[in-house]
């Protein structure tokens, strides 16, 4: 059964375009023009991944993310024609996983599609009937590879696929401090990397208020300034 990917820009050469290149890579593919349209779908249809455009009349992309996150975990990735940092933190601050800047190459966008599949695959067994077998623990914070849950004090997490991955990598190397642009590549397993991308670090502000940690006194996920990110060994 083919990935089921929902579409949803109010530019129709866009989103019909997206739409012709995912269907070439035989994805299952629902596209909408406005959010407005799209709302009464995400309640009710499960999806693999959604691509959301930000700039939408009546309902913004944001508002539909934070829709879409209120239920689901799967990855979403949005569309901004903006140069500004505001809209993509806001995106990734409400749960989206990663984000492409108009104009954008449209086999770019389909390898970050891929990209955040694999992954979404790989830590939600409903979807592969597998999942690793261990469990990572640390203060508390224990994540469970099979089930790709986490709970803090015995108290469930709600974590995203990028979430996860992101914190998984970090327990995995405790002791070990990863640089931004390792935990890019990773985590999204693709090139498109710059010192400019401030995904990692919103990504980490986001666990670190799902941990109840801090910056200045972190329990959990400790910033290395000007080399990366770290927890530290038991």
């Amino acid at each position: 059964m083919s990935d089921r990917i929902l579409i949803v820009d109010d530019e129709v050469e866009i989103a019909d375009l997206i739409e012709t290149y995912l269907q070439s890579e035989n994805y299952s593919v629902s596209k909408f023009y406005s959010a407005k349209e799209a709302l009464d779908c995400i309640q009710t249809t499960e999806f693999d991944l959604a691509v959301l455009d930000i700039m939408m009349p009546e309902i913004d992309g944001l508002t539909l993310c934070r829709k879409i996150r209120e239920r689901y975990t799967y990855p979403v990735i949005m569309l901004t024609a903006r140069d500004g940092e505001t809209d993509k933190i806001t995106g990734l601050m409400l749960g989206a996983d990663d984000y492409v800047t108009k104009p954008f190459l449209p086999l770019e966008l389909v390898a970050r599609i891929k990209s955040q599949l694999r992954r979404y695959k790989k830590y939600n067994p409903s979807h592969t009937g597998e999942g690793e077998q261990e469990l990572l623990s640390h203060l508390g914070l224990v994540l469970n590879g099979k089930t790709h849950e986490g709970t803090l004090n015995g108290k469930a997490l709600v974590l995203t696929p990028t979430e996860f991955a992101i914190l998984r990598i970090l327990l995995e190397n405790r002791g070990r401090v990863i640089g931004a642009e390792e935990l890019f590549h990773a985590v999204w397993q693709d090139e498109y990397y710059s010192k400019s991308n401030n995904t990692i670090p919103v990504h980490i502000r986001h666990l670190r208020e799902k941990l109840n940690d801090t910056l200045n006194k972190p329990k959990y996920i400790k910033t290395i300034w000007g080399v990366g990110y770290k927890i530290e060994e038991s």
